[in-house]
Formats: C-alpha cells, sequence, structure tokens
C-alpha cells in the first residue's frame, strides 16, 4: 500500500488541485503528507507514537515573484503571507526576529489560531489528534463516475445436498474480538485498519460529519428528490450493473417482464426501513412494479408516506407472522416462513425477480466488531434472499468487512448457488465506512438444500443467543481454501479491492478536515452533475406533493377531444338492435353489478368519484380504506358483495374494475382493451390488502357467454324475504345481484374479426381496403372512447330469463336462449 507514511517528509511531491485553502487572498495549492499512523507493531492508540508529529506546510507564492521580493519571500519566515501583507508589516517597523513598537518590546511570534473544536472541555486532548497532520494525496486517483465490476469466477463445484451440508457447521466459543482474524486477509492490513476506526472513536459526532462533508467527493449527491441516500444507492448500482434490477433479462438477452403484456417486475426490499430503495425501484418502473417488504416495526419502519417520487400504493409491508401486526424481526424464523409464503401466494408461487436487503443496527463504541455483531443478521438476509427469489433472479444485500471465516463462509454459500457473485461498493457509499454491497445474479434451479442448512443454522444462533456458544464456520476453512479461485479473489478483494483503498483515504482526509476546517473537495458540483446525468437521475429537489383539486387534475389527465365520450350512457340491448352483435368476435363482456362511475386518485386514500353526468362534480370517497396510486383514473362500479347464506351471510362494500384509463400518470386509454385490464389487474388483483376491497371484473368472449350462465344461481339474501335471487359467484365465495351484462367492441372500423376455417385461426379484416392479417393492425384497436360509447348493456330485469330456475318470463325482452341462439348463429368457429 503506497502511504506518505513510507516517505521521508522532505521529499517533493505533485500538486493535487481538488483540495483548495479559502483562508488567505489568494488561493494556494496545498502539500499533504500523511506520517500520523504508526506501523502494525506498535500500539492501537495513535498517540502513543511521540516521533510522529503531523504538521500542516504549504507552498508559498515566492515561486511567482520578480527581484528582490522573490529572494525576500524564499527567506522569509512567513512564506504564507503574500508580498502585500509583508510590505504593510515593513512599513510599520515589522523585522523578522523582533517584535512591533519602538523598542521591538512586542511580541516576536504570531499568534497562533485556536484550536478548540467542538464543545470538548478546555484541556481536553483526545488520542490521534494532536498536532498538524501531513497527509501524503499523491496517489489518489481523481474523482470519476464511471465505476467497473469485478466478479467472482464462475463456481465449477456442485450445489452440496443436504448429507453433505449437515457436516459443514462447526461450533465453538463465542469470540468478541476480530484482530487475530487473518485468514483472508494481511495482518497488518488488518491492524491499520482497526487502528483508523479507533482514531474516530473519540471523534465527536457533528465534527466527523462536517469533515465528511467537505472531504467526499461524492457526498452532495445525498438522496436527490428521493426519500433517502440509499435510494440514490440503488440507482447508482442499479446502473452499473446494466440495469439488472429494474430490467432483467434471461440469459438469451430477453427482457423477463414486459408491460405490454401486463406482467409486473416483482421485487423484494427487506430490512429496509424507511424504503428508499424500493422509491427508487418504484419511481423506474411506476406502476408496472409491485413491491413487498418486511423491517423492523417502530421507528425504523417503512415510511411509505414520504415516498414523494413513487407509488407506494405499489408497495406491500408484511412483518412476518401475524402479516401486518407482525414485529418484522427478520432473525425469527417464523417471520421468514410467514415472508415466504405471502410473496409466494402474491406472485402465483414463482417468487421474485430480485431481492434488496439493507439491513444495520448502530454499533456505537463496539465499530471493530461491527462484522461479527451482526453475523445473524447478515445470514438472515441471505436466507430471505433463497427462499423468496426465483430461479434466476437477483440479490443485492449490504454486507461490512468479511474477515471471519463465518462471513466468508455465507459469501462462498451464496458463489455456489448464484451464476455470478460481485463484492462491489458504490461511490454513493461513503468511503469512511467498511459496507461493501454483495450482488448476487441468476439464482440456479436446486439450492433448496442451501435454503434448509442456512434455515438450521439461524435456529442454532437463536438457540446460542444467550450461550458461551456460537456457530464459528458455516464452511470448513478448507474447503474455502481447496476452491482457490474463490480464496484468492476473497483475499485480493479485502486487500486490494478498491473499497479497502478508499476507506483508509477517506478517514486520513476526514481527520486532515477535521483539523483544517478551510479544507474542501473542489468538485463535488461537478461530480454530482456527472453521476445523476450517467444514472439518468433528474437533477431537481425533493418536493412535498402538492394536493391537487380533483376538477383540474381530471382535465389535465384526460386532456383531448375525448371529453364528451365521458358523458355517454350505454345503450340498452334489445331484440331490435340486436343484430349489432353479429361480429361476434368483435365484443367482449362483463357482468355488472351496480351503477357505472369514475374513480380518480390523487395519492394514498384521497379517492374521488363522478357518476360520469353533466355538470362534472367530484365526490370524496368515504367509508372505504382503500388507497389508489397518484394520477389514476378508473372506470368502475361499488357494488355491494355478499358472503355466506342466511342468518350468516356478510355485506361488504367493493370496487370493481371496468377499465382503465390512466394508471400512475400513465395514459392507457389507446391500449387494446385487455391490455389495460392485463395492467390494472396486475396491479390490483396481487395485493393483499387491495384485494379485499378492489375487484378487477372478469371479462368474458362474447363467443364463450354460455361461462358466464355457469356462474349464475339462485342464492337468499337477508333482503330477500326468504325468496332465491340471481346471484354471480367471482373467484372467491364471494357473490353479488347482478344488474345486467356490458358488452364491449373491442375492435374498431373499419376491422373486423374473422376465423379462418382452412387455418383454424381468427384474422383481422379491412371492411373497406380488403386487406387480411393474422397480426393486430395498430388501427383495429378500440380506444377508450369508443369503447365507452359504443359499449352495450343487456339488463337482467324483472321478466328476463337468464337461470332455468327463473319462472317469470316477458317474451317481450331478451332471454339467455334467444342471445345464445343469436351468438352461435354468426360465430364461425
Amino acid at each position: 500500500m503506497k502511504r506518505g507514511a513510507q516517505q521521508a517528509l522532505g521529499e517533493p511531491l505533485k500538486k493535487r488541485k481538488v483540495l483548495r485553502e479559502d483562508s488567505s487572498d489568494e488561493d494556494e495549492d496545498v502539500f499533504i503528507y500523511f506520517s500520523c499512523l504508526p506501523d502494525s507493531s506498535q500500539s492501537e492508540s495513535l498517540s502513543d507514537v511521540e516521533d510522529h508529529k503531523p504538521s500542516f506546510s504549504r507552498a508559498s507564492n515566492s515561486q511567482n515573484a520578480e527581484g528582490n521580493d522573490a529572494s525576500h519571500d524564499a527567506s522569509s519566515k512567513f512564506p504564507m503571507y503574500n508580498r502585500v501583507s509583508q510590505k504593510l508589516m515593513a512599513k510599520m517597523g515589522f523585522r523578522e526576529g523582533e517584535g512591533l513598537g519602538k523598542y521591538g518590546q512586542g511580541r516576536k511570534e504570531i499568534v497562533e489560531a485556536s484550536t478548540q473544536r467542538g464543545r470538548r472541555g478546555l484541556g481536553l486532548t483526545l488520542k490521534g489528534f494532536q498536532g498538524d497532520l501531513n497527509v501524503d494525496w499523491q496517489d489518489e486517483p481523481e474523482p470519476s463516475a464511471i465505476e467497473s465490476v469485478t466478479w467472482f469466477p464462475e463456481s465449477s463445484p456442485e450445489i452440496p445436498d443436504a448429507d453433505e451440508l449437515k457436516d459443514w457447521m462447526a461450533v465453538g466459543q463465542k469470540k468478541l474480538k476480530i484482530d487475530d482474524e487473518t485468514e483472508f486477509c494481511s495482518e497488518n492490513l488488518l491492524h491499520l485498519l482497526l487502528r483508523c476506526k479507533t482514531v474516530f472513536d473519540d471523534l465527536e459526532g457533528e465534527e466527523m460529519r462536517r469533515a465528511r462533508t467537505r472531504s467526499n467527493p461524492y457526498e452532495t449527491i445525498r438522496g436527490a428528490f428521493f426519500l433517502n441516500r440509499a435510494a440514490m444507492k440503488m440507482a447508482n448500482m442499479d446502473h452499473v450493473f446494466d440495469y439488472m434490477f429494474t430490467n432483467p433479462k434471461d440469459s438469451q438477452g430477453r427482457p423477463q417482464t414486459r408491460d405490454k403484456d401486463g406482467e409486473l417486475l416483482y421485487f423484494g426490499d427487506v430490512c429496509a426501513g424507511p424504503g428508499g430503495f424500493s422509491e427508487y425501484v418504484l419511481w423506474r418502473r411506476r406502476w408496472h412494479a409491485k413491491g413487498f417488504g418486511m423491517t423492523l416495526k417502530g421507528s425504523n419502519d417503512f415510511k411509505l408516506e414520504d415516498f414523494y417520487a413513487a407509488p407506494s400504493e405499489l408497495f406491500e409491508a408484511y412483518y412476518g407472522e401475524g402479516g401486518i401486526d407482525g414485529d418484522g424481526d427478520i432473525t425469527r424464523p417464523e417471520n421468514i416462513t410467514a415472508f415466504r409464503n405471502f410473496v409466494l401466494d402474491s406472485t402465483e408461487g414463482r417468487g421474485l425477480h430480485f431481492l434488496m436487503a439493507d439491513g444495520g443496527f448502530s454499533v456505537e463504541g463496539q465499530e471493530n466488531i461491527q462484522e461479527i455483531l451482526s453475523k445473524q443478521l447478515l445470514l438472515c438476509q441471505f436466507l430471505t434472499a433463497m427462499s423468496v427469489v426465483r430461479p434466476g433472479g437477483h440479490f443485492v444485500c449490504k454486507t461490512f468487512d468479511l474477515f471471519t471465516p463465518f462471513s466468508v463462509g455465507l459469501i462462498y454459500l451464496l458463489y455456489l448457488c448464484f451464476e455470478r457473485v460481485s463484492l462491489f461498493k458504490p461511490v454513493t457509499s461513503r468511503p469512511a465506512n467498511s459496507e461493501r454491497y454483495v450482488v448476487c445474479k441468476s439464482l440456479k434451479p436446486g439450492t433448496d438444500a442451501v435454503r434448509e442448512y442456512m434455515f438450521t443454522i439461524n435456529l442454532k444462533l437463536n438457540q446460542f443467543r444467550h450461550s458461551e456458544r456460537d456457530v464459528t464456520e458455516v464452511v470448513p476453512l478448507d474447503i474455502i481454501k481447496g476452491d482457490t479461485d474463490f480464496f484468492q479473489f476473497m483475499i485480493n478483494s479485502n486487500e486490494r479491492y478498491r473499497h479497502r483503498f478508499l476507506t483508509l483515504f477517506c478517514l486520513a482526509l476526514s481527520l486532515a478536515v477535521c483539523l483544517s476546517r478551510t479544507l474542501f473537495e473542489a468538485k463535488q458540483a461537478d461530480i454530482r452533475k456527472e453521476c445523476l446525468k450517467l444514472w439518468g437521475i433528474p437533477d431537481k429537489a425533493r418536493v412535498t406533493p402538492s394536493s391537487s383539486d380533483p376538477k383540474a387534475k381530471f382535465y389535465e389527465l384526460v386532456k383531448g377531444p375525448d371529453m364528451d365520450s365521458f358523458n355517454s350512457r350505454p345503450t340498452a340491448l334489445n331484440s331490435g338492435n340486436l343484430e349489432k352483435l353479429q361480429h361476434v368476435l368483435d365484443y367482449r363482456c362483463i357482468v355488472g353489478g351496480g351503477e357505472q362511475l369514475f374513480l380518480l386518485g390523487l395519492g394514498r386514500s384521497q379517492i374521488y368519484t363522478w357518476d360520469g353526468k353533466a355538470p362534472l362534480r367530484w365526490k370524496k370517497l368515504e367509508n372505504f380504506k382503500l388507497e389508489l396510486p397518484r394520477d389514476t383514473l378508473l372506470s368502475a362500479e361499488i357494488v355491494q358483495e355478499l358472503k355466506g347464506e342466511g342468518k350468516a351471510q356478510r355485506r361488504i362494500n367493493a370496487v370493481h374494475i371496468l377499465d382503465a384509463l390512466v394508471l400512475n400518470g400513465t395514459d392507457v386509454r389507446d391500449q387494446h382493451f385487455n391490455q389495460s385490464m392485463l395492467a390494472v389487474s396486475a396491479t390490483f388483483i396481487h395485493s393483499f390488502i387491495l384485494s379485499l376491497f378492489f375487484r378487477v371484473k372478469e371479462v368474458y368472449r362474447l363467443e364463450e357467454m354460455e361461462k358466464i350462465f355457469v356462474r349464475l344461481e339462485m342464492k337468499v339474501t337477508k333482503s330477500s324475504g326468504g325468496m332465491p335471487r340471481l346471484s354471480y359467484t367471482g373467484r372467491d365465495d364471494r357473490h353479488f345481484l347482478p344488474s345486467g351484462l356490458y358488452i364491449i367492441k373491442t375492435v374498431n372500423d373499419p376491422w373486423t374479426m374473422a376465423f379462418s376455417k382452412s387455418s383454424k385461426r381468427k384474422f383481422f379484416y379491412n371492411k373497406q381496403t380488403k386487406e387480411s392479417t393474422y397480426e393486430l393492425p395498430p388501427g383495429s384497436v378500440a380506444p377508450f372512447h369508443a369503447c365507452h360509447q359504443d359499449r352495450l348493456f343487456w339488463a337482467w330485469e324483472e321478466g328476463v330469463r337468464v337461470h332455468d330456475s327463473q319462472t317469470r318470463v316477458n317474451p317481450d325482452k331478451l332471454s339467455k336462449d334467444e342471445v345464445l341462439s343469436f351468438i352461435h348463429q354468426h360465430c364461425q368457429q
């Protein structure tokens, strides 16, 4: 390691232009030498070394002077002052070595500046902070937004089975020191790092924060317009890893999620309150993503109400056993199991595309053994990833120092289970800490044995929580060393990886800045702009969303010539206009259960309704515990659902969604009816909370209308006086009293759909140009205003027979048999 401590103090050094000195009238380059740290054979306290007194030295401006002034400045004892200052002093009678005054009786030495730091008591001396500081920064690379990734070599060993894994765990005496963990780094490096950390144990927090702000070139990136700095760490890593998190691809480079097919990006966020990681992902993907999270309840809980940049309604916090009433403690095995079951149930058993974990807790006064104190947290985050990530999915997790066999063993297990693994420190992670992120790409199939092994380790750690015993190894050391590629990479990562150099670097730099408040990193503003541009993050301030007027927001969202279509009422279907349905394949149908209205979401519970009638009057939706993403406009019904029969029957008010117009600011009115319904279905139906009150209507093809009649039953309701009433049963055991059938034309004129008897396939036919095609023509998609204006409604009123048990029949009204006969007659299949 190249450091100024290895150079003589008098050795000339190159200038570093990043650090500036603002105290003088003219800018001066600062020469800094590093000689404050003792070698590893000495005491851990930096103040124990009396011979290494650090001091600042400055470059003089004498090189720019001319003639006698130049020689005078060169020989002056006060080269830090410019020529003008020295001339003024000379005019007042000042001579070097003498004091001012008629008899030279004044003070001969310059009055020293105060060395008081913060609120320390007078006379208190902090170890390692006496005197000035000499630091050599000539080897520091210029700060840059460009970062590179180094991966572990691809793992060649097969994933071990349960029989092999059961012999891997080692139990021994609990350790609370780390200075002898030298299997994966050199002894000198470990001791040097521990001494650097020890210095800052005695530093006041405010001083450290000020020093960090001035010294770190990436400090002013902060959280941009997100909740906190964690969001920018995720944005940083997402870019560096080619957006493998927010735009995952398979091994062939094809996207794993396709927005047009209504596929959501499923992600998880554990140990991550207040939720900066998730806010970034939801900002990047908007309503095309769905998040699940678990973290400790209390002060470290998710703060979804502070998601100003993204729709927090698409993120669902779940706290393990007990659901929303759980404690969120990831070290409890029952919580991990409950979270796994919840995620699998919500993703149709497929799991997450990726999981993020950012766990940590205060280790004040014990910074040197942070790795040991955090071992179970690290294990449980890895275990959760193995439990909820789908095959081919990814994982990113914060780690700290990785010196102990336990920590390295956990990394080795990930190395076996994922296609590629990297240890990466983003520039948004402060250099003066030991955090790194383990990034795992593409989970291999067949890793259940490793997951169960991790689960067993956690059980054992909980068993030893109040004991002097502990799990010391999860992979035998000889197996790790036997995998020479992994072993050597791990050592290199600890000893030569950039994060280690930057850590020592910033420790010393922060130390220097604490003692010289005029030093600062001059490129912070430029680096911030460069990084934000590279990562695709707008350079704007974080602003609390303003409350909108629903009427103004509605006009903002639906601007265009389609305003009149909102007031249109459905055309009643009867025997006289049944011929409208002769192109059967052009239509879809939905069972209605109430009056159609429009829902406008202004964020969270700010939901307004309008009945579609003039004048435009939006009313606040009351008596519903619902949330909608901001800038969302839906066509819906409010339906009273029934559960059970007889005296045990319960009534539940629910919102049934008929169509989507705008989703979180994205206008979907021009999308195909099926696509918009898929999108809103994916957004709402897989949310446990939203699914209690939201239903996305089931859509049927008109030629498959018979499937609807199969779902109709005659049931007794509380208000029916004991008489059975016609009921429609949905996907679950809830049912409602249907009011009729909406029939929607989804193919736009002049196109129509037909069936080819020769190829046994449906095709599109243009009635004007006589063109035929099997592919969906862009002009054939009926936009919302066409679907809404041309919709038909078959009212199932008194006298309309749609169930065999109904006896009252009005021959002047359409019946099930008449409609089905017409459909069979005109359907070409």
